[in-house]
C-alpha cells in the first residue's frame, strides 16, 4: 500500500526477515456472511495441530464441512507462518473422521525444502504414503505411530522431533486462539507478569478496580478464585465470577491476552470485538498493538466507526460476503483499486459499495 495515509500508519506493520507483516486486521460482514467462520477456521486448524496426538479411534473432528456442496469434499487447511524469520508452509485435508493428506515445507536460505508429505490414498504401506526430506530423524518410526485420526506434525512433536517441536511450540506459545478459554494456569501466570499494567488499563477503561488477587480453592485443586477490590472500599473483596459485570469479565481476560501478545509478541484472535467494549476502548487496544514491536491482532466487528483510513491501512480492512452458492468470499479493501485516500470508507461501506452488508427489503 502506498500513499500519504500508508506513510502515516507506518507503525501498523513490522519487519520479519524480508517480510512486512501487519499488526492488526479487521474483518467486516453481514450477519451469517461467514466472518466468524474465518476465525473458527484458524482456531480449528491450530487446535488440531495442538491436540490431534491425543485422538482415539472414535474421535470425530470438531468442525463443520461446507454443507451446500454437491457431494462430500475434503476440507483443506493451509497456513503460512514465520518462525525466527524463516517461512513455513503447512497444510492438511480431512473429513469429519479421517485425515487424508498433510505436508510441511519451509524456506531455509530462501529456497523451498521438503520436510514431509503424506497422502493416505496411495495405499496401506507407510513408505508409499509418506515422503521425507532430511529434517526429521527416523521419520518412519513416527509414521508407524500416526493413525488417520492424528496429524503427523503432532505425533512427531510428541516423539521429540526437533522441527515438529518448533512448529508445535510456536502455535502453543505464540497464538492465543480464544482469550475467553484461558486456563487457570495461564490466568495466574499472565496476571503475575502483567498485574500493574492490567490495573492501569482497567483504569483507562473507567473501571474502579484498584487491586486483583488470586488464590486456589484448595491445595488439591487447580481452580482459581479471583478477588477484586474497588476504589470505594479497597478492603472489601468481590467474587470476580459471581459479582463482577460481564463487561468487566470480558475486559479482564481480553486485556490479559492483549498485554501478553504486546509484551511477548504473538497473535490474538477475537470474534466480535465490540462485545461489552466501548469503541474508544477498542481504539485504545488497537493503539497498544500497533505501537508494539511484533504483536498481531485479527478481529471481526460490526462497528463501522473504525472504518476510517486514518485508523487502518487499506490492506488491514477485510470484508466477507456470501456468493450465490452460499460460500463465503474474503477480500480486502486494498482489492478495490478505485478507493482513494480521502474517501469516507464507512459511508461507502454502508451504501453497499463493498457488498458485505445485509440487504433489507423495506
Amino acid at each position: 500500500m502506498r500513499g500519504k495515509q500508508a506513510l502515516a500508519l507506518k507503525n501498523h506493520f513490522f519487519e520479519c526477515g524480508d517480510e512486512k507483516l501487519l499488526k492488526t486486521v479487521v474483518i467486516y460482514g453481514a450477519n451469517a456472511s461467514g466472518k466468524s467462520n474465518v476465525i473458527k477456521a484458524v482456531r480449528t486448524c491450530l487446535k488440531l495441530i495442538l491436540n490431534s496426538h491425543n485422538h482415539n479411534e472414535d474421535t470425530v473432528f470438531n468442525f463443520e464441512p461446507f454443507k451446500f456442496a454437491d457431494n462430500e469434499k475434503l476440507s483443506r487447511f493451509d497456513i503460512r507462518f514465520l518462525i525466527d524469520g524463516i517461512e513455513y508452509e503447512y497444510s492438511f485435508s480431512l473429513t469429519k473422521t479421517e485425515i487424508f493428506t498433510e505436508s510441511l515445507y519451509f524456506y531455509p536460505h530462501g529456497k523451498k525444502a521438503l520436510v514431509f508429505t503424506r497422502d493416505e490414498t496411495k495405499g496401506k504401506n507407510k513408505k508409499d504414503i509418506y515422503s521425507f526430506g532430511r529434517r526429521i530423524k527416523r521419520p518412519l518410526d513416527v509414521a508407524e505411530s500416526t493413525s488417520r485420526k492424528t496429524l503427523f506434525i503432532s505425533r512427531a512433536s510428541q516423539m521429540d522431533r526437533d522441527i515438529a517441536k518448533k512448529v508445535f511450540t510456536y502455535f502453543k506459545n505464540k497464538v492465543i486462539l480464544d482469550y475467553a478459554d484461558y486456563s487457570p494456569f495461564v490466568v495466574e501466570e499472565s496476571l503475575k507478569n502483567n498485574k500493574e499494567a492490567l490495573l492501569r488499563l482497567l483504569k483507562v477503561a473507567d473501571s474502579d478496580i484498584v487491586d486483583i488477587k488470586l488464590k486456589k480453592r484448595d491445595e488439591a485443586s487447580s481452580e482459581l478464585l479471583i478477588r477484586t477490590y474497588h476504589r470505594q472500599k479497597p478492603s472489601v473483596a468481590f467474587d470476580f465470577d459471581a459479582e463482577e459485570s460481564n463487561g468487566t469479565k470480558v475486559l479482564f481476560k481480553l486485556m490479559l491476552a492483549i498485554l501478553t501478545v504486546v509484551k511477548d509478541g504473538g497473535l490474538l484472535l477475537v470474534d466480535e470485538m465490540e462485545n461489552s467494549l466501548h469503541v474508544k476502548l477498542i481504539e485504545y487496544i488497537l493503539n497498544l498493538v500497533n505501537n508494539s514491536d511484533s504483536a498481531q491482532l485479527i478481529f471481526t466487528t460490526h462497528n463501522t466507526y473504525l472504518l476510517n483510513l486514518k485508523k487502518f491501512r487499506k490492506d488491514q480492512v477485510y470484508f466477507v460476503n456470501k456468493d450465490v452458492k452460499g460460500s463465503s468470499d474474503l477480500y480486502s479493501l486494498y482489492d478495490f483499486k478505485d478507493v482513494k485516500d480521502g474517501i469516507d470508507v464507512e459511508k461507502a461501506y454502508l451504501q453497499g459499495q463493498f457488498d458485505a452488508i445485509p440487504y433489507i427489503d423495506d
